[in-house]
This record gives C-alpha cells, sequence and structure tokens, in this order.
C-alpha cells in the first residue's frame, strides 16, 4: 500500500482561499455599502477608480513581465 501525503494539499489550500477570499469580499462589499449609506457618494467612486487603475496597471506590469521572459528564454513570440 502506497502512501500518499500530498493528496490533503489541494484540500486544505482550496479550502483556505474560499474562507480568504469570502471574508474579503464580504468585508469589501459590507465597506462599500456603508460608505454608500453615508452619502459619500464620489469617495466610493472615486476608490472605485483608483482599484480599476491599479488593476490595469498590475495586469500590463504582468504581460509586460511574461513578455520579457519568455524572450529571456528564447520563445518565438511573434506573429503570423
Amino acid at each position: 500500500m502506497r502512501f500518499v501525503i500530498m493528496d490533503w494539499v489541494p484540500v486544505v489550500f482550496v479550502t483556505f482561499k474560499v474562507l480568504v477570499l469570502g471574508t474579503g469580499m464580504y468585508f469589501a462589499i459590507k465597506w462599500h455599502y456603508d460608505k454608500a449609506e453615508n452619502g459619500d457618494r464620489g469617495a466610493v467612486l472615486r476608490t472605485g477608480g483608483k482599484m480599476a487603475a491599479v488593476f490595469v496597471l498590475s495586469l500590463l506590469c504582468v504581460v509586460l513581465f511574461a513578455f520579457v521572459l519568455s524572450r529571456m528564454l528564447g520563445l518565438d513570440l511573434s506573429f503570423p
């Protein structure tokens, strides 16, 4: 009989990820709802715009890093 120790790793990590992301989403939604109730709609829109800009910049950095890394490794990324 072969004992496989890695069978529990995906279960634990996926469970942890769901709990952390679920908790984060709950508090993010609660924070936005509370901000909207106070009538400070401009702050919510500014924060949303900032988060969108950070996301786009992060995505651009990841794509650029992947492109540079693949070029360094000698992968051909030219379009046909």
